[in-house]
């Protein structure tokens, strides 16, 4: 270079950088924040859009019209619409309060769609455009996750496992929460992991803050998501900036209650609201708590459900053979073996606790009577936990390899690729249910929604046993027998169709239906429904409770007929006490014992009377023994006239404070009335047990105490 030429150079002025200028830059906002967060979203929404295409399509084609696989999507839509409708916490028109919906944030997230005009079957497409962002979402989450302790071959595996999975197509264009949830658990599993990660003195309050916000999130999209928050609030307390003042100590603190909070939000608001905690759903749907589950029945039941999902649902048996390749649970098992070893290797307790959490979440629709509903909707969101075990899984045996060859690089990839080849191979199937299911679900509940709109009164009730669609399309009240949107029912659907018939006495007509849409076995009830007005068949499906559902009038002439005894007039008066089996409020009072009876021995019988009326009474049936309280106070000769049923003739043994008084003798039949004289003089509170010899069982109806 010659000296002018460098003189030139050293004289050359260095611009200054570029000041940005002061406030908001969305040139910066847009290249510098929003597309470097956006990128690793890129390919798995590419593949989700591919997917939303031809499953949307399928819907189209089969249902003739936009529509989804499960009734209680079109809960999550009334619900939604009773928020946009400024009604929060409300399901039928002109109802109080409604303790069921199963998620509290998905019908919040729909309603400003309802309140700024997707309304009717327009909301559907807002709820597929939702599931394609989740379903890409969770894809992302679960690479994350996995790749913290499996690498990064291991965890685009696991991403591939999450988008061509089947159940997770299925139910992302379903309407329901559960993508949603699985993204919730997953993102907030993998911000605890990394939290725990992260040096103390590099912690943050804001990474702090933004798990709490996250972990509320998952409680509030669903029940479920309350133990992932749970453990959420573990790490924000454990893993915390580390040399604070108190005052900062405390701040830093904070965000451990935002889960917290959120666990408690909806039994708050549910006790505000309606009195108790304990939602509807929880009520109907959960085995703790269920009057027919003692301790020991209820841990016999739980270690059922477990053996069925590991040897069944995991296994891609009968259940989940659309989804889940077979022998899946030993795949599961060695990726659990890996996950440990990992960890220990690694030093990585702290994530393989969390994934450990998330992986063990599986076991808590276990504890759910109604596991197997809904294409076994529960236990799929937490699926990217498996997916991270088998992620696991390739990277252990990578480094198993390894001992024995120089280039085990691949392994990771061909693993978790040939299970992700597997899941991709049911997704035909998967999707071809999806859209069936959708057309069943058009072709029934919404075309019966439908017809109840254009034919069925203004000021009509209708009782239905599925009340999404028809409440969302039939513009009418609705009285949910199952009790779920229904709020004072789901006890008596629990506890069986002789309770309810029992409920139903005791409400009058004036508060009952006018109507029913209901499949008839499963209403059970077929002695309150008159004549028929419309039906709707659907064959070729199998997510329906049934083939056909039919439209009733209702007839309530039948109440109160099966009140007093048929054997022989008595005067009113003589009545000192009745024992009405079958209804809640009469066997609380008088101290009944269910012993180890189910609901499905709790139905109706019915019998006809000299007049030719049917006359129809609750009771409980396959009774080894019944044990309650009479008071006799008032009586001068008490008699006891029992109506009860047999398979076979047999004969009872009534006792009275533990002393036998009296055999009875019933005949082989479905309804007989017997009565036996009782001590004279007998007053006050006592004890009755009426027990079948061994072996013999009986049912039993209704007892009255008469004073001759």
């Amino acid at each position: 270079m010659k000296p002018s030429e460098l003189d030139a150079t050293a004289q050359t002025p260095v611009p200054p950088p570029p000041v940005r200028a002061k406030g908001f830059d969305p040139q910066h906002f847009v290249v510098g924040v929003l597309l470097p967060r956006l990128k690793p979203y890129a390919i798995p929404l590419l593949i989700s859009s591919i997917l939303a295409y031809f499953a949307t399509r399928a819907i189209l084609h089969d249902a003739g019209q936009p529509g989804m696989p499960l009734d209680d999507s079109y809960i999550h839509f009334v619900y939604a619409r009773r928020f946009a409708e400024g009604r929060p916490f409300t399901f039928g028109l002109g109802d109080g309060f409604s303790s069921g919906a199963t998620s509290f944030l998905w019908p919040l997230v729909l309603s400003p769609f309802y309140l700024f005009g997707f309304r009717g079957l327009s909301l559907v497409y807002v709820v597929w455009v939702l599931g394609t962002l989740l379903h890409a979402a969770v894809a992302v989450e679960t690479k994350r996750l996995a790749e913290g302790i499996a690498g990064k071959a291991a965890g685009v595996g696991a991403a591939a496992m999450s988008l061509f999975f089947g159940a997770f197509a299925w139910f992302a264009w379903s309407g329901m929460e559960t993508v949603g949830l699985a993204w919730a658990m997953t993102r907030t599993i993998r911000m605890s992991s990394d939290l725990a990660e992260t040096p103390a003195a590099d912690r943050t309050t804001a990474q702090l803050r933004n798990l709490g916000v996250m972990a509320a999130i998952a409680a509030l999209v669903r029940p479920e998501g309350g133990a992932i928050a749970l453990v959420a609030a573990i790490a924000i307390l454990v893993f915390n900036r580390k040399g604070l003042a108190q005052k900062e100590a405390i701040k830093a603190r904070l965000p451990a209650f935002f889960p917290l909070a959120a666990i408690a939000w909806v039994p708050i608001v549910n006790l505000l609201t309606v009195g108790h905690t304990r939602s509807t759903t929880t009520m109907v749907k959960w085995a703790v708590g269920n009057p027919y589950f003692p301790p020991e029945r209820l841990s016999n039941f739980v270690r059922g459900n477990m053996g069925m999902l590991v040897e069944d649902l995991l296994s891609g048996g009968p259940y989940t053979a659309i989804f889940v390749p077979e022998y899946t649970h030993y795949v599961l098992f060695g990726g659990s073996v890996s996950l440990i070893v990992l960890a220990i290797l690694d030093r990585k307790f702290a994530r393989g606790l969390f994934i450990a959490a998330l992986v063990l979440g599986t076991l808590i629709p276990c504890t759910f009577i109604t596991i197997l509903w809904n294409r076994v909707r529960y236990i799929w969101p937490f699926a990217p936990g498996w997916f991270v075990l088998v992620a696991c899984l390739g990277a252990a045996l990578g480094r198993l390899f390894a001992k024995l060859y120089k280039e085990t690089s691949f392994v990771p990839a061909l693993v978790t690729g040939i299970y992700a080849g597997a899941l991709a191979t049911k997704l035909g199937w998967s999707i071809a249910d999806l859209a069936n299911s959708s057309r069943a679900i058009t072709e029934q509940q919404v075309k019966l929604g439908v017809w109840a709109e254009e034919n069925l009164p203004k000021d009509a009730l209708i009782g239905l046993n599925d009340t999404g669609a028809i409440a969302y399309f039939s513009e009418r009240r609705t009285f949910d027998v199952v009790g779920l949107t229904t709020e004072g029912e789901a006890q008596y659907w629990v506890a069986g169709s002789g309770s309810r018939y029992e409920h139903y006495e005791n409400l009058g007509p004036s508060k009952l239906p006018t109507h029913f849409i209901v499949y008839p076995q499963w209403f059970g009830l077929p002695s309150v429904l008159g004549p028929e007005l419309y039906e709707a068949t659907v064959l070729n499906q199998s997510i329906l409770g049934g083939a056909t559902k039919v439209v009733y009038e209702a007839d309530w002439s039948v109440l109160g007929r099966g009140d007093r005894p048929t054997l022989r007039d008595r005067p009113a008066a003589t009545i000192v006490d009745v024992l009405d089996v079958s209804d809640l409020e009469s066997e609380k009072a008088h101290g009944y014992r269910l012993f180890y009876s189910t609901e499905l021995d709790n139905l109706v019988t019915t019998q006809w009377n000299e007049d030719g009326n049917d006359v129809t009474d609750g009771g409980r049936l396959k009774r080894s023994a019944d044990e309650f309280e009479l008071d006799f106070t008032g009586t001068t000769t008490p008699t006891i006239v029992a109506r009860l049923s047999a398979p076979a003739e047999v004969r009872l043994l009534l006792k009275l404070d533990g002393a036998p008084v009296s055999n009875i003798e019933v005949p082989a039949t479905g309804w007989a009335e017997v009565e036996v004289a009782l001590p004279r003089g007998t007053t006050g509170k006592h004890q009755i047990r009426i027990e079948a010899p061994s072996a013999e069982i009986f049912g039993s109806m209704h007892y009255w105490l008469f004073s001759e």
